[in-house]
């Protein structure tokens, strides 16, 4: 059985989720898709499509919606959706399935795994869940994968695998669901610290919404900006801040506590 994991990772959190889930599949082999690399995926190649986002402000990056808004419909393609989160998975989830089905996916599976925190505010608050996922949170996680790959197997023997609506906690659905530009308006507007900047260019080749140009000095675009954070944290001289946040707080790749625990 072949199959495909399409994420969406701003700080490597999901990105080695993925490479842990992937491993686990014994008898599914999984290509791992980049959605900021890929403009497109040839999804009658696989058996199955995996769909793997971070917690962005309370839902899914717009960068993961627009990637699944251009896949072609589908004729019950099964599928599963992962999410991982700091403080709160909000309905990410539920986002995630609705924006799926909508292509015709079957969805068999979901589940939300709790991470490290990578938003820079939340950090800064003391809410940097670095003990994320706890013990009960990984078997959680274990028991999912291995759910997941009888319901596979089994529909590719005609034994079943039906979509299952995706559940998500009730205080989880009560977060309220917020529009995509709140995030960009939370950050604020962001600064260059010109004695820390040495014109890298790595804010601008990592930013998944175009919204940065070098001229020399990262310049940007607020109207394409998403509030993602990426920039801030990704930046090695950390020279990007913004009004309320600068220096502090930076999550820029997975944390060893985390590696560790998601080895395979």
């Amino acid at each position: 059985m072949k199959g495909a994991i399409c994420y969406y990772s701003g700080s490597g959190n999901t990105a080695l989720a993925c490479r842990y889930l992937a491993a686990k599949m014994e008898g599914i082999e999984f290509d791992l898709i980049d959605v900021t690399e890929a403009e497109a995926v040839d999804t009658g190649a696989y058996d199955v499509i995996g769909f793997a986002a971070f917690t962005d402000f309370f839902g899914p990056s717009q960068v993961f919606l627009d990637f699944v808004d251009r896949l072609p419909h589908q004729d019950g393609t099964p599928a599963f959706v992962l999410s991982t989160h700091g403080f709160i998975s909000g309905k990410t989830l539920r986002i995630m399935e609705a924006s799926v089905a909508a292509k015709e996916f079957r969805v068999v599976a979901g589940h939300a795994l709790h991470t490290p925190e990578s938003y820079p505010p939340m950090i800064v608050r003391g809410r940097d869940n670095e003990q994320a996922p706890n013990a009960k949170e990984l078997s959680a996680f274990d028991t999912f994968i291995s759910e997941l790959r009888r319901r596979l197997l089994d529909s590719q023997a005609g034994l079943g695998g039906a979509s299952r609506p995706v559940r998500i906690s009730f205080l989880n659905s009560l977060m309220p669901s917020r529009p995509r530009t709140s995030a960009r308006k939370d950050m604020g507007e962001k600064y260059v610290d010109e004695a820390l900047c040495t014109e890298c260019g790595i804010c601008e080749k990592g930013c998944p919404y175009s919204a940065i140009r070098l001229d020399p000095r990262p310049v940007f675009d607020m109207k394409k900006c998403y509030g993602c954070w990426s920039c801030y944290n990704h930046c090695p001289e950390k020279a990007i801040y913004t009004k309320k946040f600068r220096g502090v707080g930076h999550y820029p790749r997975p944390i060893d506590l985390l590696k560790e625990k998601l080895r395979v």
